[in-house]
C-alpha cells in the first residue's frame, strides 16, 4: 500500500487538516493517510501544546469515521523532539510493506531543505504538497519526487481556534463536532 504521512501537533485537529487528508485519500495514489500525531515539533514551542494523548485521542475522534484515515503515536516512542526522517525510517522498518509519502503544505517548501537529511526524505519517500495562503513559488514544486496536489486553498489555523477558545467564543464547524464537546467538557485551551 501507498500511505500518505500527515505530520502535525494537531493542537487541536480542525476541519482543515480532515479536508486535506480525505484529498490525499480520495483524490490521488494513497490508499490511505496516516496522521502522525507529533510530541513536540522541533520548530514550535511546546508550552501551548495539550499533552499528546489528549491530541491523539481528538484526531481518532475526528477519523473515526473514515476508514481510510489513520492516527499513529509512533513519535511518542521515540527520543524528542522527533526529526521527520527519523519517523519515516523507523516507519518503513516497521511496515517495509508499504511504500510512504510526506504530506505537507506549500508553505513548508521555504523551510523545507534546511529540515534534517531533507534531501534523503526527497529521494527515499517524496513529496504530495497541498496549496497554502501566502506561499511562496518555490523551485521543489517542479522537483520529480514532488507531486503537487490540487486542495483548496484553506486558511485555518489551530491558533485561531485555540484564540477563539480562549475568548469563549464558538468554534462550532472548524473542528468536528465530537472534538468540539471534548474540548469543552476538559476545559482545554482556557
Amino acid at each position: 500500500m501507498k500511505i500518505g504521512l500527515f505530520f502535525g501537533s494537531f493542537n487541536p485537529i480542525h476541519i482543515g487538516h480532515l479536508i486535506i487528508a480525505n484529498i490525499m485519500a480520495e483524490n490521488v495514489d494513497l490508499n490511505a493517510v496516516w496522521f502522525v500525531v507529533s510530541p513536540q515539533n522541533p520548530f514550535k514551542k511546546s508550552k501551548t501544546l495539550l499533552h499528546e494523548f489528549d491530541r491523539l485521542d481528538m484526531v481518532e475522534m475526528a477519523i473515526s469515521d473514515n476508514p481510510k484515515l489513520k492516527a499513529i503515536d509512533i513519535e511518542f516512542h521515540m527520543p524528542k523532539p522527533s526529526y521527520t526522517i527519523d519517523t519515516l525510517t523507523v516507519l518503513q522498518e516497521k511496515h517495509p510493506q508499504h511504500k510512504f509519502r510526506l504530506i505537507i503544505g506549500e508553505d513548508n517548501l521555504d523551510q523545507f531543505m534546511r529540515w534534517k537529511n531533507a534531501d534523503k526524505i526527497l529521494e527515499y519517500f517524496g513529496l504530495y504538497v497541498y496549496p497554502r495562503p501566502g506561499a511562496v513559488k518555490n523551485e521543489l514544486l517542479h522537483h520529480p519526487k514532488v507531486t503537487v496536489v490540487e486542495a483548496p486553498l484553506l486558511d485555518i489555523s489551530a491558533t485561531y481556534i485555540r484564540n477563539r477558545i480562549r475568548e469563549y467564543k464558538s468554534v462550532k464547524y472548524l473542528v468536528p463536532e465530537r472534538v468540539e464537546h471534548y474540548i469543552a467538557q476538559k476545559k482545554f485551551y482556557l
